[in-house]
């Protein structure tokens, strides 16, 4: 059932409460960035994206690809609040004989469409697919979900060369720019800037947005979709950690999960976002 704004906004807290929770559980796991981008996945899974969770094979489907695969938590809470597993198999994130590994796995759990998690690969393989549902006549929309400390690895650019040069206006990648990398900032890391620009040197059309203004997504998403040749990239600026207040802009919770302490103040204030 396709959402509204206000409905996204409440699917994207839902899906913030069960990264806690599956997180804490594990003891391991990378929350920081699966809360930044959990309202663009949201208004993916409940607005924009053509999927059917009673049949994930679906051949006309838009595909999503997580190349920052360490976030698989965003993408199994989506999976699994839009009937895909049972909203119960999310405690077993990262438990020796799950579905839900650390990073997501094709074929193992209904609705991964890659295997992702080497960064730097996912916007080739999202490539491939968008190319092949050119060749083959299909209206179908490849979504491709970056890092920005991911773009540091100088395969995307060879991605972006392709895409642009095979015309493949079917493909939007989606970059989660909260700036923070597990080293710290990207910019002292290695310097993105200037990023839009480098974006359409290669031959994409550019839209930036804020990741948490779902209105903002909506209006991108469907600009996106209006492009017949150039592929699109959306630039999303937002705030790793994004729903619970000590982990907002910390790069520590990158790779670090609560502790109890930590546990209970962030239910707490995620219970009171949700209200």
């Amino acid at each position: 059932m396709e959402c509204d704004v206000d409905g996204i906004k409440a699917k994207a807290e839902i899906m913030r409460s069960d990264i806690i929770e599956m997180t804490t559980s594990a003891g391991s796991g990378h929350p920081g960035g699966s809360l930044s981008a959990a309202d663009f996945v949201a208004a993916l899974y409940f607005n924009v994206m053509r999927h059917d969770p009673a049949n994930p094979g679906w051949e006309d489907r838009d595909r999503f690809v997580l190349s920052k695969g360490h976030v698989a938590p965003v993408l199994y809470a989506a999976l699994a609040e839009s009937g895909y597993f049972p909203k119960e198999e999310l405690a077993t994130l990262r438990k020796l004989g799950s579905r839900l590994q650390g990073h997501p796995v094709r074929g193992k759990l209904p609705g991964v469409e890659m295997s992702t998690g080497s960064l730097g690969q996912g916007l080739s393989m999202a490539c491939g697919i968008a190319l092949a549902g050119k060749k083959d006549g299909k209206d179908y929309k490849t979504y491709c979900m970056l890092g920005d400390g991911e773009l540091q690895s100088g395969q995307n650019w060879e991605a972006a060369m392709f895409a642009s040069q095979f015309e493949l206006g079917n493909l939007i990648a989606v970059v989660d720019r909260n700036r923070l990398q597990i080293t710290g900032c990207t910019e002292e890391t290695m310097s993105l800037e200037p990023l839009a620009e480098k974006w359409r040197s290669f031959g994409w059309n550019v839209i930036i947005i804020d990741g948490h203004n779902v209105k903002q997504i909506l209006d991108a998403c469907r600009k996106a979709g209006e492009s017949k040749r150039n592929p699109v990239v959306i630039i999303m600026n937002t705030i790793k950690g994004k729903g619970v207040s000590f982990m907002e802009g910390n790069a520590d919770f990158h790779g670090k999960v609560c502790n109890r302490e930590e546990y209970s103040r962030a239910t707490e204030e995620l219970r009171k976002a949700i209200r």
